[in-house]
């Protein structure tokens, strides 16, 4: 039972393994660079040796005037020490075939060791050969839930890496616990998730700005099982296709203060009601009408525009609610209702809003 327990667990961590590329991290942290200086920057499921969260804040740590980077990594990362000889730290001995091996590098200077005016790989390698800079063996599994990266996660600023999808309540639960900072890859349905949604309609927390619930290509192991239509292979790396991929932080954005340009009136024939929820239902975020002041149901793309001085969020609406729990012949049972359901046919998840710019005129609706 043990053994078949450890096997379910692997598999599960191995189809957690979504390396993010460069690019993608590139194009989305460019727009939060004045909340990084002089701050403490934490990527806690990452393993230094291949994330390319690492290498963006390495090669980065003097333009974003960081002053501390720390990366850890999970035991047994499929990939780790791939790219090892990059690195060559003398004394530290990773045995590739041992699963408990994971580490932490802490980075507090990076020098243009080659004097060549930029920062790059070749100094990424200088990095832990630094005296200010440590590359050590943690004592427990890497785990983000674990004593020690707990600690480092209390010295953190902020925190910005890719976390396990199937763990992703816990992991915001976690930041949230400790008060930090945060600028993370997630799925976009993660935002109906009931622990995440009352932090979404609190402004507590927000989606980036740079992949609008896109879809990305993400670097596995090179046992992930793939397909034509699930993946590619380039150069011998293997890379998965994962649907709706959105960043969502809690540091302060520019986007999220500009207004959505409105154009559509509204009328009874266009925005009908729900059947079971005193709300208009709205398909399309650009169809949202100008001159509506209650409440009106939209779809979760609705979260790319949301600006919290034009919309309130007041609710979500999911097709199937709880309304009441009774028991009979000992066997729970729950009553549900169709919340989303417009003339008997079910909508996706809507997010119940109100318009409360004050620009906008009550035309008596």
């Amino acid at each position: 039972m043990a053994d078949n327990t450890k096997l379910r667990k692997a598999n599960k961590a191995k189809k957690d393994e979504f390396y993010t590329q460069l690019i993608d991290i590139e194009n989305e942290v460019k727009y939060y660079k004045k909340h990084f200086e002089n701050k403490v920057v934490f990527c806690n499921c990452d393993d230094p040796f291949e994330s390319n969260f690492f290498k963006y804040f390495a090669l980065n740590f003097n333009t974003l005037k960081l002053k501390k980077l720390i990366c850890t990594c999970y035991a047994g990362s499929p990939i780790i020490t791939e790219q090892l000889s990059l690195f060559d730290v003398k004394g530290l001995i990773i045995d590739k075939h041992n699963e408990r091996n994971p580490y932490k590098i802490e980075i507090t200077e990076v020098i243009d060791q080659n004097n060549d005016g930029a920062i790059d790989l070749s100094d990424v390698e200088y990095l832990i050969k630094n005296r200010k800079n440590t590359l050590s063996l943690l004592e427990g599994d890497g785990d983000f839930r674990s004593e020690e990266c707990i600690e480092l996660l209390k010295e953190a600023d902020i925190v910005v890496t890719n976390p396990p999808f199937s763990l992703f309540r816990e992991y915001i639960a976690q930041l949230y616990e400790y008060n930090k900072k945060f600028l993370i890859i997630g799925n976009i349905n993660a935002a109906s998730y009931t622990e995440i949604f009352p932090l979404l309609m609190e402004n507590k927390i927000w989606w980036g700005v740079s992949t609008n619930g896109s879809n990305r290509f993400f670097r596995v192991p090179n046992d992930y099982e793939l397909t034509e239509s699930t993946g590619k292979i380039v150069e011998g790396v293997k890379y998965a296709f994962v649907k709706g991929i959105m960043w969502y932080t809690n540091l302060d954005v520019d986007k999220r203060h500009e207004k959505l340009i409105l154009y559509k009136s509204y009328n009874e024939k266009d925005y009908p009601k729900y059947d079971h929820y005193d709300a208009i239902n709205v398909d399309k975020v650009t169809e949202i009408p100008m001159d509506y002041k209650e409440y009106m149901g939209v779809p979760i793309t609705f979260l790319n525009y949301y600006n919290p001085q034009q919309f309130k969020i007041v609710d979500g609406l999911y097709r199937y609610a709880l309304i009441d729990i009774f028991k009979t012949n000992d066997i729970v049972r729950k009553l549900r209702k169709e919340q989303t359901d417009v003339n008997g046919k079910p909508k996706y998840f809507r997010i119940v809003i109100k318009n409360i710019d004050e620009e906008v005129k009550d035309n008596g609706n």
